[in-house]
């Protein structure tokens, strides 16, 4: 199987108002998980350590500022994040966003924080377990939240196709080849923490080409 193209590696970064914009942690991620039982936390944890080796980044018990810069949240209603203490100092704006979110019917939303530097410090994770998801595999929704997660993709990169594979029905799912490269890439040591010229793609692009 070839590599992506440049233009197909500019529309993952490229948003939905035309800004270019790729982001990538800028620090080792130290995770946390809420709202379901110890075996979902470890499932969730291993894709986490799956796919921060497939980047070659690294993983820490905590971060110094923050403790853990990545929370995964899973629940059965959006209000239910407005009733969770200290959430609002985290996420701004919570209330009109749970609003939003109830009004979309959405099962899921990620939310970034970025250093001086523009790499991603934080994310936060929330995941709603409605009945689209509830007949997915927990390592299914893992590995796509973290596959999601591991750079800031665009707005529309995923819309039209999952960056996950299932090969056999009721099997596991894998990330797809082709993204799994652009994760590589993106977190080859030669290219920046953050990029907001489209000319970033070309790098991106040449990077894949080195890639076996």
């Amino acid at each position: 199987m070839g590599h992506l193209s440049a233009e197909d590696v500019a529309a993952l970064f490229t948003r939905g108002d035309g800004a270019y914009l790729f982001a990538r942690w800028g620090r080792p991620i130290a995770p946390v998980v809420f709202g379901v039982d110890d075996a979902t936390v470890s499932v969730l944890k291993g894709a986490v350590e799956a796919v921060v080796a497939l980047a070659g980044h690294k993983m820490a018990e905590t971060d110094p500022e923050l403790g853990a810069n990545l929370m995964v949240f899973f629940f059965r209603e959006w209000e239910e994040l407005t009733e969770t203490p200290n959430l609002d100092r985290l996420i701004p704006d919570l209330a009109p966003l749970v609003a939003r979110l109830q009004g979309a019917n959405a099962n899921q939303y990620r939310f970034f924080r970025f250093d001086e530097a523009g790499g991603i410090k934080a994310a936060f994770v929330f995941i709603r377990m409605d009945a689209r998801l509830e007949d997915i595999p927990a390592e299914t929704i893992a590995l796509s939240q973290m596959v999601q997660t591991i750079l800031l993709w665009s707005d529309t990169a995923f819309l039209g196709s999952s960056p996950l594979a299932v090969l056999s029905e009721g099997g596991p799912a894998i990330l797809k080849p082709e993204i799994a490269e652009v994760i590589r890439a993106g977190y080859d040591p030669v290219m920046p923490v953050m990029a907001d010229d489209p000319s970033h793609t070309l790098r991106l692009a040449a990077r894949l080409e080195l890639l076996t």
